[in-house]
């Protein structure tokens, strides 16, 4: 028995033109309106897979870890961790979870793994309980950052992890986990960052994919469409058109863990071979096998 539910963490505005990169205005606000700072709106969905007797939880959003100035800096929200309430609503709290999967360490993917900002006092990790999993080459990045993206990592993060002896590597493109087991695999992409690790969950109806920011919302299913945060977009987009071949084949879906409005579509390809999302959901509540 398995079952899937999407949680919805703390939400986000962010300029417009970096979160679609080469896309000019003129295209990407039919999809996303942005306000009066050009700032757009975005979630960060976390995917809670329930298996037997343990809690499954693929990524932890952006949390609320960030001072007053780098909440505002970065246009977080919410004061309050979102994402613990929402783990509320299903009757669980973050002691409840024995796994967490992280596509990669970015501060927007992993900052919930942390305890609230409280001024003078020092980060706690959350989810005593759990074994961490994320990729080796997302951890020798994050551990040693490129000017371009040192901003997007948490030093105070990467040293609890160190330190909490439960962090497991997993090799650059390895097909699955022990940690995982039977009915997942794993996807690889690197072209928004090295060695970003993108987990597939079997449902009788087709496979389930966390594309993480591989695809981070439903206008980025359009094959040229990037962010200018990526690091390689062309090689982003060979990886994209590789996954969402593979999941139409399957009659696969995808859950957007930026996307505030969709949480789930599956996969649709037009006579001129154009990827869209069909049958879009703002959520996903108790998707049982």
């Amino acid at each position: 028995m398995r079952t899937l539910t999407t949680l919805q963490g703390n939400s986000q505005k962010l300029d417009g033109g970096a979160m679609f990169g080469n896309a000019p205005k003129a295209l990407w606000q039919r999809w996303m309106q942005p306000d009066e700072l050009n700032r757009i709106d975005l979630g960060c969905r976390a995917l809670l897979v329930q298996e037997a007797e343990r809690n499954i939880l693929i990524e932890t959003g952006i949390g609320a870890f960030f001072s007053p100035e780098m909440k505002e800096r970065f246009g977080v929200q919410e004061s309050h961790h979102v994402l613990l309430d929402s783990l509320a609503e299903q009757d669980l709290s973050h002691t409840d979870i024995d796994l967490v999967v992280l596509t990669h360490l970015h501060f927007d993917h992993a900052g919930g793994l942390l305890s609230a900002w409280q001024e003078g006092q020092p980060a706690q990790l959350l989810f005593p309980n759990a074994q961490y999993l994320t990729g080796q080459g997302q951890w020798q990045r994050a551990n040693n950052p490129h000017a371009r993206d040192r901003a997007s990592y948490i030093p105070e993060l990467l040293a609890l992890l160190k330190d909490c002896g439960r962090l497991h590597l997993v090799a650059d493109d390895s097909p699955n986990h022990p940690l995982l087991g039977e009915g997942w695999r794993l996807h690889w992409s690197h072209g928004h960052t090295p060695g970003q690790m993108l987990p597939e969950v079997a449902m009788p109806d087709g496979p389930v994919v966390f594309p993480g920011d591989l695809v981070p919302g439903a206008p980025w299913v359009h094959l040229p469409i990037t962010m200018g945060y990526d690091r390689f977009p062309e090689g982003l987009i060979e990886e994209k058109q590789a996954l969402l071949d593979d999941l139409y084949a399957r009659n696969g879906r995808l859950v957007f863990t930026h996307d505030p409005a969709v949480a789930i579509g599956t996969i649709s390809r037009d006579e001129r071979g154009r990827y869209s999302i069909n049958n879009p959901a703002v959520a996903v509540e108790k998707i049982a096998s």
